[in-house]
């Protein structure tokens, strides 16, 4: 008898477990000013610290920032306003003035002096 109560026991501490799965997203975040390999490991190292934030990786030539993390725990305005925070433009939120100051001269605007210049387009031949 004893058996057959740890058994269902177990079974039920399983299934509750399984019902109580934390809720995951992955999304893309715009962020076209993080334009080098520093831009992309100051990002990255940055995010990775919050609490829910599961991965970070920036595509630096892309301009995009994908983020895995627990809705549960912090959300996509918090995870913008984060990168922003260290100095980065995230979709809408602009970057934080002070922060974006703190830069080295590589990661700012190419506009403001650093950073590398979006290469031309090719103009099609005819």
């Amino acid at each position: 008898m004893k058996k057959i109560f740890l058994m269902g026991l177990a079974f039920a501490m399983a299934t509750l477990g399984i019902a109580q799965t934390k809720a995951v997203v992955t999304t893309t975040i715009k962020t076209p000013n993080a334009v080098c390999e520093v831009c992309k490991t100051r990002i990255e190292a940055y995010l990775k610290r919050h609490d829910g934030v599961l991965e970070a990786l920036v595509y630096y030539r892309r301009g995009e920032t994908r983020v895995k993390f627990l809705t549960d725990r912090i959300n996509i305005e918090e995870i913008k306003t984060a990168i922003a925070n260290v100095g980065y433009d995230a979709d809408d939120v602009p970057a934080n003035e002070d922060s974006y100051n703190r830069l080295p001269k590589s990661c700012k605007k190419f506009d403001d002096g650093g950073g590398h210049p979006k290469p031309k387009k090719p103009v099609p031949s005819h």
